[in-house]
């Protein structure tokens, strides 16, 4: 009887890639995030019917490109007047009822980082001070910072003092996905595609647009109940989109 030898277990062609500065940095930044919060996760569906059958529209009167990111950023910075939770995080520090270790620090303005993806890596530029920008401000913002990241001329202070942040993948064939909370934050948005669904109206079925908000909190900083409500009040702002103008 013939014997038969096994193929090593590393006889395989491979190609290897080092990491850029970027890639490290974030797969570093990202890894101790996650072991470090004690991170849980819940999903809404919003009904985007209106917002999308007024952006076009918005964009040629207000003379700047509104994304459907634009939306999400004003939805934020509406939520979190109502749930200020939503932007604070722990911090190392002393207080009368906490002799050591760390104490809540909720920040006063609502910075949103947002994800873009560049040929040098994903970077995180932030719309700063949301909570007192119109919807054109925040798209005029938002294509500045777009621009600026893909080019590779963000300074320090565009991507400096994030407070929330949204991930947006809706450009992809993702229906949802479950983000990771970057580092000096504690909640993430994760937006999916835009999808026709059929949904009850007035109990007749009806087509409408739905995309999925997916949101990933700390449960060491906002309860379960709370980041809820802030789901919720996202969802029906994007339901009314005219608010939000």
């Amino acid at each position: 009887m013939q014997e038969t030898t096994e193929a090593p277990l590393n006889d395989t062609t491979t190609t290897t890639m080092p990491l850029t500065r970027i890639q490290r940095l974030i797969g570093e930044r990202m890894l101790a995030s996650k072991r470090n919060k004690s991170s849980y996760y819940m999903e809404i569906k919003a009904d985007v019917t209106e917002l999308m059958a007024i952006r076009h529209n918005l964009t040629r009167a207000l003379g700047v490109k509104v994304t459907t990111g634009t939306f999400y950023i004003r939805a934020m910075a509406v939520a979190v007047k109502r749930f200020p939770l939503m932007v604070g995080r722990l911090v190392s520090g002393v207080s009368h009822n906490n002799g050591d270790g760390h104490i809540l620090q909720i920040a006063e303005n609502v910075n949103v980082g947002f994800a873009v993806n560049t040929p040098r890596g994903l970077v995180v530029p932030v719309v700063r001070y949301t909570e007192g920008l119109s919807l054109a401000e925040i798209a005029e913002e938002e294509k500045v910072l777009t621009d600026k990241a893909r080019s590779n001329k963000l300074s320090l202070e565009d991507i400096a003092d994030e407070t929330i942040a949204l991930s947006n993948l809706g450009a992809y064939d993702i229906d949802s996905f479950l983000a990771i909370i970057p580092p000096q934050v504690s909640a993430i948005l994760a937006a999916g595609k835009i999808v026709r669904a059929v949904v009850a109206q007035n109990g007749v079925p009806v087509v409408r647009r739905v995309v999925s908000l997916s949101l990933t909190a700390d449960q060491r900083v906002i309860p379960c109940d709370y980041a809820a409500g802030f789901l919720q009040c996202m969802a029906e702002e994007l339901n009314e989109p005219q608010r939000l103008i």
